[in-house]
């Protein structure tokens, strides 16, 4: 791989990148793939990395329109890749404002000002770490590679298209079918009763097409851990409260007397179990952040002797040449005085608001470069972006609680401001240096790359608050209510405003987060012996807990989907086929999986827009007559499975 790299690299690159159809591509995909990933994160607490995807749409997209050229196609896979990371650093926390009561809604410029400016923080901090992360320490970077494969074998796009455009279709017309459009057939097909003793069993899967998609894309491992925690919580916390602790809570047992096993089980998961996985992840946030200890000081240090070292050379090549450091230096200090002023905003004090800028700088450059060094070690989709947001919030409220006072109204939604830029550069810079990595291999400029970077995060920036209160009104966020029984759960920004309000003066289940906690330890002990043993089954903390926090059914079809990735991986194998062959067969399984996803995810935002509109839930139901059960979800569902096996494992055909 090396080779391939150092020969692009040797001169000055002439072909065209930053052309202006290669930008206004990038800004649409961006956008598209930012409110796809908003409804995703919000729903099932993951996104999914999109510069495969991208790739392939700007080959396609742009050999029409006379151009296509590798570097113009990576060009436009770089800015439409940020729609993905600022849709994570985004759901990941600021919906926690509207959880918290700060908001009753997400206003449009302060969303807009959070998510922008925190994605171009993490572009300028990620800046010195390219030379040092990809140049010298050469990190793997997983996603990168796999990017610049796709773009160098120039795999027909038009077949990758048809691929995107079946499988969008196919999870588009699921979630039409489901339970917010058509109401054919439901979201869940679950089954639960009372067990000898008080105890609850319970068994489900949600029928959705993108979570299966969602496990074909991070693969068998994590789909075994994201099922395993939730056993932990409903095959084996829930059954246990039910029969121990339920019975010694008169006021909570009266209001589950007569309640369906199911609803019984939700209402324990909802107000007690799930803090389990508030616990496991506070743990696996420290753990995250002890563990990379090294990793973090010699990426830090590297940095800033690629920084010192970088702006005096005057013949660097085209494809060594970054954005200049002054100019980085100064837009650090450019965007981070309108930040200073938002703080100023809420707090109204220069006490409390200087202090918060300096932990949002001071955290946003360590923890890019946390996010940077994961992002080259196991790749974006295992970056543990939700711990380092933990980490950011606990440093942050601690400080505050000196500064404010414990019964200080606005500590948490200071405490959640900071984390959120923090969070957006941090997914910003790991998605940045996948991207460097990709551009390393194909010859490409990096200060062009940084530069479409940015302009993508502003673009997705501009979108995020629109889809969010779209999003809001039609299905809910966070806290269920009479009109929105079954929100979208924003599994981590619910957390981050548990843990935000819990620390000044709210009301939090802690033995039950002590519990988790212990959980987490537990399973870090595992982790640690499977790490010694230098075996290729691993138990992230984060994976786990993530499953502990989810309801179960969400958890089932993400490891079907893991399982499906596994068969059609042996199945690569046993066809005896060329490493080649390998690699081509397997994107096609991530883009049917990408497809998927994508098509539901737009769909669940173009049903929500009648359902404002009106005012009316079931705007869209069919009648009563045709609305079937489980059992048809089920059958569409394997449908889509077996589309996906097959797609991914079907031979090339050979050239006519």
């Amino acid at each position: 791989m090396s080779g391939a790299a150092a020969g692009p690299a040797a001169g000055a690159t002439t072909a065209p990148q930053l052309t202006l159809r290669a930008v206004l591509l990038s800004i649409a995909l961006a956008m598209i793939l930012a409110a796809a990933n908003t409804y995703l994160g919000l729903f099932a607490g993951m996104t999914i990395a999109s510069a495969i995807p991208a790739a392939v749409v700007s080959m396609a997209v742009l050999r029409l329109l006379g151009g296509g050229g590798i570097l113009e196609n990576n060009i436009v896979a770089t800015g439409a890749s940020a729609g993905s990371s600022i849709a994570s650093g985004v759901i990941f926390t600021i919906p926690a404002l509207v959880i918290l009561g700060y908001w009753s809604d997400f206003r449009y410029s302060w969303v807009l000002a959070i998510a922008g400016l925190g994605g171009l923080l993490g572009v300028l901090f990620s800046v010195p770490l390219r030379r040092a992360l990809i140049v010298e320490q050469k990190l793997a970077f997983p996603e990168g590679r796999a990017a610049a494969e796709v773009l160098r074998t120039g795999e027909d796009p038009a077949q990758g298209l048809r691929i995107l455009g079946l499988s969008a279709l196919g999870g588009g017309l699921a979630k039409l079918a489901a339970a917010s459009g058509l109401r054919i057939i439901p979201d869940t097909a679950a089954a639960a009763t009372y067990a000898p003793g008080g105890a609850i069993a319970y068994v489900g899967t949600n029928l959705s097409p993108a979570l299966l998609g969602v496990g074909y894309i991070v693969g068998l491992n994590v789909g075994i851990l994201v099922l395993a925690g939730g056993m932990i919580s409903w095959n084996i916390a829930i059954p246990l409260y039910a029969a121990y602790v339920l019975p010694g809570n008169a006021e909570f047992a009266q209001a589950l007397a007569g309640v369906s096993a199911e609803d019984a089980a939700g209402a324990i998961w909802s107000q007690q179990i799930r803090y389990l996985g508030v616990g496991a992840m506070l743990v696996g946030g420290i753990w995250a952040l002890v563990s990379l200890r090294h990793s973090l000081l010699s990426g830090v240090r590297s940095g800033l002797a690629a920084a010192r070292a970088g702006a005096g050379v005057g013949t660097i090549p085209d494809t060594d040449r970054d954005l200049p450091m002054k100019w980085v230096l100064a837009g650090i200090l450019l965007f981070t005085l309108p930040l200073w002023a938002l703080y100023q905003t809420i707090v109204g004090s220069l006490a409390v608001s200087l202090p918060m800028t300096v932990i949002m700088i001071v955290a946003g450059f360590l923890f890019c470069s946390v996010s940077a060094y994961m992002a080259g070690l196991v790749g974006s989709s295992n970056n543990p972006v939700s711990g380092i947001t933990i980490a950011t919030i606990l440093f942050a409220a601690v400080v505050l609680l000196g500064l404010m006072g414990r019964d200080a109204t606005l500590g948490p939604v200071a405490a959640i401001m900071i984390g959120a830029v923090v969070c957006c550069a941090a997914c910003i810079s790991g998605d940045n240096l996948q991207d460097l990595k990709c551009g390393q291999l194909v010859g490409a400029t990096p200060w062009r790359q940084q530069t479409m970077l940015a302009i993508g995060a502003i673009s997705s920036a501009l979108v995020m608050a629109p889809v969010l209160n779209l999003l809001a009104r039609a299905y809910g966020i966070g806290v269920p209510t009479a009109a929105h029984p079954d929100p979208l759960l924003a599994p981590q920004a619910t957390l981050m405003a548990s843990v935000s309000k819990g620390l000044f003066g709210g009301s939090l289940p802690w033995g039950m987060i002590a519990i988790g906690a212990a959980i987490g330890v537990a399973i870090i002990v595992v982790d640690e012996i499977l790490k010694s043993r230098a075996s290729t089954f691993r138990a992230p903390v984060l994976a786990v807990a993530v499953g502990i926090y989810l309801p179960i059914e969400l958890s089932v079809p993400i490891f079907a989907g893991g399982l499906l990735s596994h068969l059609a991986t042996r199945s690569f194998g046993g066809a005896a086929r060329s490493p080649e062959d390998t690699e081509q067969l397997n994107r096609r399984g991530l883009l049917f999986a990408a497809g998927m996803i994508t098509g539901e995810a737009l769909m669940g935002i173009l049903i929500a827009i009648p359902i404002v509109t009106y005012g009316r839930p079931d705007v869209l139901a069919l009648p009563d007559s045709l609305h079937f059960g489980g059992w048809l979800g089920l059958l569409v569902l394997a449908a889509l499975g077996t589309s996906l096996y097959r797609t991914a494992t079907r031979s090339t055909p050979a050239p006519r």
